[in-house]
């Protein structure tokens, strides 16, 4: 950055009013244009390095701002503050003055209002989204509320998902992905209050508990206590407690008596606790 950018930079910015002192109205006066356009012509016949341009430059920065501060309007609504609308579309307008050439014969406006356009749809697109979507979906997001709004005002009725994707020339599906993706840029917070009735987190408000956790931990306790059991032994307590059948299906299946069953799961299951007692000494 050369020195006279840098100096007038902070001129700029100290003498730049806040958007409290901005005029109440959302559009530029072109009377405010025609001044930053004549401070800039002003500017571009002084030879580089003149002590006015720094002057004419800060002063070129205070006219246009109203137009900055009327686009940066059009985005109003969208889920972002005024204020860094404001400044996004501020910082866009120094940028275009410091880029401006009067020599091109180009009206400023005509170079700035792009400049400062794009650095918006940027903002919106590069910094407000809360999660990671495709760049081609964010664009196509952006662009999907002032289409929509366009068609209303043209069909008298809020256009449906193929009518605007008609309009912007893409498949229903993308628009169906884009909106849905606008609609989810700000995701709720786990610690908020679903209820809104008090300090409860979501994760409070629909947490359960899991039954199945404690099993886990029985059961890998119990597998070396089994693996001590004879494998007859083990396949009858599975049959009884793990298939849940009767005494008499389970002696019908390995060809015993009912009686024998019985003493097998008494004699098991008395094994199984005096290990599970020695476990927990």
């Amino acid at each position: 950055m050369n020195a006279e950018r840098a100096d007038t930079t902070t001129i700029s910015l100290y003498r730049m009013p806040s958007p409290e002192s901005w005029p109440d109205c959302l559009t530029s006066r072109p009377a405010d244009r025609a001044i930053a356009q004549e401070l800039l012509d002003q500017r571009a016949r002084l030879p580089v390095g003149h002590p006015d341009r720094v002057t004419l430059r800060a002063r070129s920065i205070e006219a246009a701002l109203p137009m900055a501060r009327a686009l940066a309007a059009r985005y109003r609504g969208r889920g972002e503050p005024t204020d860094d609308l404001h400044q996004v579309a501020a910082l866009a307008l120094i940028k275009a003055i410091d880029g401006y050439d009067s020599a091109r014969q180009i009206a400023f406006s005509t170079y700035a209002v792009p400049t400062i356009l794009g650095a918006l749809k940027r903002h919106f697109r590069d910094t407000s989204w809360q999660i990671r979507v495709p760049r081609r979906v964010k664009e196509l997001a952006l662009t999907i509320g002032p289409a929509s709004a366009g068609l209303a005002q043209h069909l008298g009725h809020s256009p449906s998902r193929r009518e605007l994707a008609a309009h912007l020339d893409v498949a229903e599906q993308a628009v169906a992905v884009a909106g849905g993706a606008w609609h989810a840029r700000y995701p709720g917070s786990l610690d908020a209050d679903p209820t809104h009735n008090g300090p409860v987190s979501l994760p409070a408000a629909t947490a359960i508990l899991e039954p199945g956790y404690d099993r886990i931990d029985d059961w890998q306790a119990l597998r070396p206590m089994l693996a001590a059991l004879p494998m007859r032994d083990r396949r009858i307590l599975m049959l009884r407690y793990f298939d849940e059948m009767s005494q008499s299906e389970i002696a019908n299946r390995v060809g015993m008596s009912q009686m024998q069953i019985s003493r097998v799961l008494s004699r098991s299951l008395t094994k199984l606790r005096g290990l599970v007692d020695e476990a927990s000494r």
